[in-house]
């Protein structure tokens, strides 16, 4: 069964917008979380396509926008919401991901009886495996984690960096969405936020910490995110899994929109070892 739009409302916060893909019901099963990557949501190009495989696999798979990310509850696909993109943080994030970590764990919910508490997997696409490495790291419930395409580190990534005398004198500074041709704004609070935790957001220092399995997936030829970033997490923790991906790019052939029902054949490659790795 696959419900859509779901909204996760918080108190004092902005609700999350999540999918849920459940195949056999009243039986418990791994729950697997998708983080999506920075100007991403949930619903870009083949991802439900993605989560459609997990289910048919028999895992419960959840995905969902940050709730700053630019969409809304009544239009969670591409940016409406260009003022709340401006105030996203690596740190609003990480509490996105651990509100929804809290309500699927919790046994009071819908799905209690789906979900197998003793088996949980947090995958992150791009910027969302930062997130989720910083996670995996904090939060015990994580039994396993995968990351696609993941960044190494958030300190250099043009979102945090740039003519930062100008960012602070302007309040904000704009960064062009190249398929939606908007101007994509980010106020001066992200990097502020960033100085004020950067020990938290230190992606070396959760990686070393991590205790449980790590499958690294990334393409060798990733224009976006570089191969060498795999390689270091790789390098930071040595009980993890690398896997390279000849002649593929930062999301594994797909695009937006994807209307095909088949994946490109290296997002399968990346669908099919990650079920492997949860199933193993």
């Amino acid at each position: 069964m696959i419900k859509k739009n779901q909204v996760l409302d918080r108190n004092n916060q902005k609700p999350i917008v999540y999918d849920t893909f459940n195949k056999t019901p009243n039986t418990k099963k791994p729950l697997v979380i998708f983080c999506h990557g920075y100007k991403g949501f949930k619903d870009w190009g083949a991802w439900n396509r993605v989560a459609e495989q997990f289910m048919t696999a028999n895992l419960f798979f959840v995905k969902f926008n940050f709730s700053h990310n630019g969409g809304t509850t009544e239009n969670p696909i591409d940016f409406p919401d260009l003022n709340a993109f401006a105030e996203n943080n690596y740190t609003k994030e990480l509490d996105d991901l651990e509100a929804i970590l809290s309500y699927f764990t919790q046994t009071d919910t819908p799905y209690s009886k789906e979900i197998d508490l003793n088996n949980i997997t947090v995958i992150g696409h791009s910027r969302g495996g930062g997130i989720a490495i910083l996670k995996a790291a904090e939060n015990t419930k994580i039994t396993k984690l995968i990351t696609w395409a993941s960044v190494s580190d958030f300190s250099t990534r043009s979102s945090t960096i740039g003519n930062l005398e100008q960012w602070k004198k302007d309040g904000v500074k704009y960064v062009l969405n190249g398929r939606t041709h908007q101007n994509m704004p980010h106020n001066i609070q992200f990097y502020n936020d960033f100085l004020d935790n950067k020990e938290r957001l230190n992606i070396e220092t959760a990686e070393k910490a991590l205790s449980i399995p790590h499958l690294i997936i990334h393409a060798e030829n990733d224009p976006s995110v570089a191969f060498k970033e795999a390689r270091q997490l790789h390098k930071w923790n040595t009980n993890s899994e690398l896997v390279p991906l000849h002649n593929s790019d930062h999301v594994f052939g797909a695009k937006h929109p994807w209307e095909q029902q088949a994946l490109p054949e290296a997002l399968q490659t990346v669908v099919s070892k990650s079920i492997a790795f949860i199933k193993s």
